[in-house]
């Protein structure tokens, strides 16, 4: 075991998770003198004032599991005694992300619960210099964005300032490296990409328009009233995501994200069939059957928010012939184990991409299912053989959307819509892997 240490080195430290959150964590134990974020490995060291607070610490989340923002965290002593100013940079050779300062900054943008546009980047950036370009796209990573200043100076400050900052206040995370691109090459002046030094450009290429239609956001990216400092509060934030206001009976301050379901069919409900219905309203991260209540499950959910849709939308809905409770649990997060199913990682967890496109859409069970990827010599004759085993379809719909085919099917009742929606999302259907939603439309 390594010996004690005022320095410890914490893992499982993801892209979400901040400073302040860190320092959260351990402050009621002693003063921080020191913290190092190790982005690349996911991992962070922080420097207690002593060895006694850092030992204090240690034997408090020995007995009980640290977790931020619904994730596990995991703390032991770092080999090093102490930190010293050479050891970021000893471990940026390691594998840590950043590079030499430049005037172009990387922006990824953590937990993002608002559609970010390139005026809200500006508002963030401009502060610190003048912006000359930026361009805005979606990796793997998450969404990201390159900010070009004007001078290096410019861009040293505004990271040195921003980073680990939320835009709004409980999401929207900053997490910014020095690019190491010479130039930003801008071709089109819109809600993707600026160049603020020539406002000639165009809009679009040529023979491009822009689309709508089922499934589209609407006017939800044309929001331009947003102020991204100072910041703003969760339930604002999330509530522009929605159009201007949140369902009636959400706050948007809940942070307990774990859920407790009971009184469900355990003869016919699993882990993946509940991890199909509740992720409509948020990313899953563990669910546990209870074994020894066989009609009771935890379902940990990303953020309190979208635990706090699941309550909403889906106490009372008919699951399988039983009425569900839904509640949220007194435990803060579920512990790994053999018997508990992680998704954690799963790409089928539907607010990876576009969250506040899904906000928009969630709805409590109806009627009404919406289908997606699907193949596209697919007719309606396949889809209704896919899914008539779970209830009477009184009605479907095939239609086109960007040249993809997607469907609406109507059920006789809520509760067949319900099966359908549990058994079949991510089946396959033709060599592709469908997504079923609920469709808030009553008639199509």
């Amino acid at each position: 075991m390594t010996e004690p240490s005022k320095v410890l080195h914490v893992r499982n430290v993801g892209h979400e998770i901040s400073e302040h959150d860190l320092l959260q964590l351990v402050q009621p134990f002693g003063v921080v003198t020191k913290l190092v974020m190790l982005r690349a490995k996911n991992q962070a060291l922080l420097q207690m004032h002593d060895v006694a607070s850092a030992v204090s610490a240690l034997q408090y989340y020995t007995s009980v599991q640290p977790s931020i923002r619904g994730r596990n965290v995991y703390i032991q002593f770092s080999s090093h005694q102490e930190l010293t100013t050479a050891d970021p940079s000893s471990q940026s050779k390691n594998g840590d992300q950043d590079s030499q300062p430049n005037r172009i900054l990387l922006v990824t943008i953590h937990h993002l619960l608002y559609p970010i546009t390139v005026e809200v980047l500006h508002q963030v950036f401009s502060p610190h210099g003048f912006v000359e370009k930026i361009v805005t796209f979606q990796k793997t990573a998450g969404f990201q964005a390159l900010v070009q200043y004007q001078s290096r100076q410019s861009a040293v400050q505004a990271r040195n300032t921003l980073q680990g900052r939320n835009i709004y206040d409980g999401c929207c995370q900053l997490d910014i490296q020095f690019s190491n691109l010479p130039e930003l090459q801008v071709n089109y002046n819109n809600e993707r990409s600026r160049d603020f030094t020539n406002p000639s450009l165009p809009s679009e290429p040529k023979g491009r328009p822009s689309q709508s239609g089922y499934g589209d956001a609407g006017g939800l990216y044309g929001l331009q009233h947003a102020v991204a400092f100072p910041q703003m509060g969760t339930a604002a934030a999330v509530a522009a995501a929605f159009g201007g206001g949140l369902p009636p009976g959400i706050s948007g301050t809940n942070d307990r994200c774990t859920l407790l379901i009971s009184n469900l069919n355990s003869d016919k409900v699993d882990e993946d069939k509940l991890f199909n219905l509740f992720s409509i309203y948020g990313n899953i991260v563990r669910i546990k059957l209870l074994r020894n209540k066989p009609d009771h499950a935890l379902i940990q959910m990303a953020d309190g928010f979208q635990a706090e849709m699941a309550v909403h939308f889906l106490k009372g809905a008919i699951l399988f012939g039983k009425r569900l409770e839904v509640n949220f649990s007194k435990h803060p997060n579920i512990t790994p184990a053999q018997d508990t199913r992680d998704y954690s990682g799963s790409n089928l967890n539907r607010y990876n991409r576009n969250p506040a496109k899904n906000y928009r859409y969630c709805c409590a069970p109806t009627k009404t299912i919406h289908i997606s990827t699907l193949p596209q010599d697919i007719t309606e004759e396949d889809i209704i053989t896919h899914l008539e085993e779970h209830g009477t379809i009184v009605n479907s719909k095939l239609f086109e959307v960007n040249g993809k085919k997607q469907a609406l099917v109507v059920f006789e009742t809520e509760e067949q819509a319900t099966e359908a929606l549990v058994c079949k999302h991510a089946s396959t259907l033709d060599r592709c892997v469908i997504r079923i939603a609920f469709s808030q439309l009553q008639n199509i």
